[in-house]
C-alpha cells in the first residue's frame, strides 16, 4: 500500500511538473515564436531546472508536440462531454452541436494562447509535428462528425449534408470567431459570442432538414 501510494504521488508530481512546462511553453511561444523560444526560458518560466525539461521531454520539439496533443485532447474531451451531456438530457442533435460550440468557446476563453498557436500551426506544413497535429485535429473534428451522422440517421438533418466538411467548418467557425473575439472584441461576453454563433448554427444546420 505504501509503495503504491508513493508511486501515485510521484506520478502526480510529474504531471504537475509537465503541466507547468506546457503552460510556460505555450505562453513563451505565443509571445515570441517557436524558434526564438529556448529551453532555458521555458525552464525559467516554469520555475524548474533546465534538466527537468529534458527529463520530461527529449527536446523542445517533443515538448511542443506533446503540448499540441495535450491541448487538443482537452478540447476533444470538452466537446465529447458536451455532446454526451445533451444526449443524457434528451436534447436534439442541434442542441448537442450548440452545446459543443459553447464548450469550445469556454475552452478558448480559458486557453487563448494555446488556441492561437494551434490555429497558426494548422497553416504550417514544414513542422516535425505536422502529422501529429493532423491526427489530433481529426480526433476533435470526429466528435462533431459523430453528432452530424447521428442527426442524419435520425432524420434531423438532411442526408445531403457533407458531414466531414460541415464538421470541419463548425470547428473552424468556433476557432476563428473566438480568436476574433479575444483579439478585437474582448468587451463582448462569452454568452454574447455564443448567442451569435448559436443563431448561425440554427439558421444553417438545423435549416438543412
Amino acid at each position: 500500500m505504501e509503495s503504491s501510494s508513493a508511486t501515485s504521488g510521484g506520478s502526480t508530481r510529474r504531471e504537475a511538473t509537465r503541466q507547468k512546462l506546457y503552460e510556460a511553453a505555450v505562453t513563451l511561444i505565443a509571445e515570441q515564436g517557436f524558434s526564438a523560444t529556448t529551453v532555458d526560458e521555458i525552464a525559467e518560466r516554469a520555475g524548474v531546472a533546465k534538466g527537468t525539461v529534458y527529463y520530461n521531454f527529449a527536446s523542445k520539439s517533443v515538448l511542443f508536440e506533446e503540448l499540441l496533443r495535450h491541448g487538443v485532447g482537452l478540447l476533444t474531451a470538452s466537446l465529447r462531454e458536451a455532446a454526451e451531456r445533451t444526449a443524457r438530457e434528451d436534447g436534439t442533435k442541434v442542441d448537442a452541436l450548440d452545446a459543443m460550440i459553447r464548450a469550445g468557446l469556454v475552452f478558448i476563453d480559458r486557453y487563448p494562447a494555446f488556441t492561437q498557436l494551434y490555429v497558426a500551426e494548422l497553416w504550417r506544413t514544414n513542422r516535425a509535428w505536422q502529422s501529429t497535429l493532423m491526427v489530433v485535429r481529426q480526433q476533435a473534428v470526429a466528435v462533431v462528425e459523430d453528432v452530424l451522422r447521428e442527426g442524419v440517421a435520425g432524420g434531423e438533418f438532411s442526408d445531403e449534408i457533407d458531414v466531414p466538411l460541415t464538421a470541419a467548418a463548425l470547428v473552424g467557425m468556433v476557432l476563428v470567431a473566438a480568436l476574433d473575439w479575444k483579439s478585437f472584441q474582448p468587451e463582448r461576453s462569452l454568452d454574447d459570442v455564443h448567442a451569435a454563433l448559436s443563431r448561425l448554427l440554427q439558421g444553417r444546420v438545423s435549416g438543412c432538414r
